[in-house]
């Protein structure tokens, strides 16, 4: 058994806090998510999915490939999708600035990072 929020439960989340931080009112925050995308074994057909869900600000393709894809490194994609919750519904545009696999085997080991600014 799995102790993690769902992809769903982690939008609906940045959606919430995205609410709150509205309530204050005419406040400046910034909001920062960090973690990386794929590894211990990098898959860039998944990055490139969720770079594009990222991008469409839209995360339903994400969570049809269900809960078990969300394992040991590729959990850390969860720290993205509350960020990409809050940003849905702002006028504020995704700009991937790099997508970078980093192989550290041939055997396909590594991690992806990724970094995107909405603006």
């Amino acid at each position: 058994m799995w102790n993690q929020p769902t992809v769903r439960r982690c939008y609906a989340f940045g959606q919430v806090v995205r609410r709150g931080i509205e309530a204050w009112g005419d406040a400046h925050v910034a909001v920062f998510a960090s973690g990386g995308l794929t590894h211990f074994v990098i898959d860039e057909e998944l990055d490139q999915l969720f770079i594009q869900a990222i991008h469409d600000c839209d995360i339903s393709r994400v969570a049809e490939l269900g809960e078990d894809v969300f394992r040991d490194g590729t959990s850390e994609l969860k720290n993205w999708i509350p960020i990409v919750g809050m940003m849905a519904e702002l006028s504020l545009e995704p700009k991937v600035l790099y997508y970078v696999p980093c192989y550290r085997s041939q055997a396909g080991t590594g991690n992806a990072m990724g970094f995107v600014v909405w603006r």
